[in-house]
């Protein structure tokens, strides 16, 4: 028996998401596909995170088992050979059986990518959220230091979670601005249901000056979603990295 760690790139424009679903094409979907072509055999794979619809990753990290004797190597190049041209398998290693990429991860980063400027690029529409209103970094990184630590996040929970709570440690959030670019860096352990976008939407209020930056620690405490502020689109989200142990 092996388990077998991959490291996955992926563009998730044309995909319904990660996890499968009937009628609509999935990255989860895709890759089982793959592996059956390989192995001959129905594989199912275990995430370390499921991204939404249209949302991309730069590091998704999956493992599955299986009992034929195979090479990392073959893997990774086999399969990028049976995948659309979106999705890649970056790298493959053997890893403890008892690995389970879910569980054993210690830490995601997810990244969002706000392209802020009058005119619209065509470049950077699939990869990111144009905001045409001017924003103001400095409020936004105000208010994002409300956000930081251990806190209920009720109100940056979209309706139809199945999370057994809504208390979640945000451990790094983090905004950069280069010319008409705004990047969002934010790490935790687990996230809610389209916690990250929620969080953007309401960042870009407060950078429209729409809402006060204090006025996020009262949106944080008052554990309703109405009181938040729009959900961010896809485009702009990416999974960025997982981590876990050194010996994996």
């Amino acid at each position: 028996m092996q388990n077998i760690k991959l490291n996955l790139e992926y563009d998730g424009t044309q995909y319904h998401g990660w996890q499968k679903q009937p009628n609509f094409p999935t990255i989860q979907q895709e890759l089982e596909k793959a592996l059956f072509k390989l192995f001959h055999q129905k594989i199912s794979v275990i995430a370390a995170a499921r991204t939404d619809a249209g949302v991309h990753a730069k590091e998704q990290v999956v493992n599955f088992i299986t009992s034929k004797p195979i090479s990392p190597l073959t893997v990774k190049c086999a399969l990028n050979s049976f995948l659309p041209k979106d999705i890649r398998v970056k790298s493959s290693k053997i890893v403890p059986l008892n690995f389970n990429a879910r569980h054993d991860a210690l830490y995601r980063i997810y990244g969002y990518l706000i392209y802020n400027s009058s005119v619209s690029s065509p470049l950077y529409r699939r990869f990111s959220w144009w905001v045409f209103f001017n924003l103001d970094i400095q409020r936004m990184r105000e208010a994002s230091q409300f956000l930081i630590g251990k806190h209920n996040f009720s109100s940056f929970q979209a309706q139809g979670s199945s999370s057994s709570t809504t208390i979640r440690k945000v451990e790094k959030l983090k905004l950069y601005k280069k010319g008409h670019f705004i990047f969002l860096f934010i790490k935790s352990k687990g996230f809610l249901y389209k916690m990250v976008r929620n969080i953007v939407g309401t960042l870009v209020e407060v950078g429209r000056n729409k809402i006060s930056s204090s006025q996020v620690r009262d949106i944080l405490e008052a554990k309703d979603r109405r009181k938040a502020g729009p959900t961010a689109p896809p485009q702009g989200l990416y999974l960025l990295k997982i981590g876990y142990p050194r010996r994996v």
